[in-house]
C-alpha cells in the first residue's frame, strides 16, 4: 500500500541537498514550469505518461505546485 503524505519546503531541499534519490514531478503548467521549476524536476500533466515518466514504481515520488503550503 502507498504511503502519502506531505513534506515541508525544507525537507524537501534538504532531500535534495543529501542527494537522496526520489523523483520530483511537478505539477504546474506547462507555461509555469518554462518559468522556473526545480532542479531535476519532471513536468507533468498527462496521465497516459505515467508509464513512460515514472516506470520504476517502487520509487518515492515527490509532487508539488504553486500552493504556498
Amino acid at each position: 500500500m502507498a504511503d502519502f503524505g506531505t513534506i515541508t519546503r525544507e525537507e524537501l531541499k534538504a532531500k535534495m541537498d543529501r542527494g537522496d534519490e526520489f523523483v520530483l514531478l511537478e505539477v504546474l503548467g506547462e507555461a509555469a514550469y518554462r518559468r522556473a521549476h526545480l532542479p531535476g524536476a519532471i513536468q507533468f500533466q498527462d496521465l497516459d505518461r505515467i508509464p513512460e515518466l515514472l516506470p520504476d514504481k517502487k520509487a518515492e515520488i515527490v509532487t508539488y505546485c504553486s500552493s504556498p503550503t
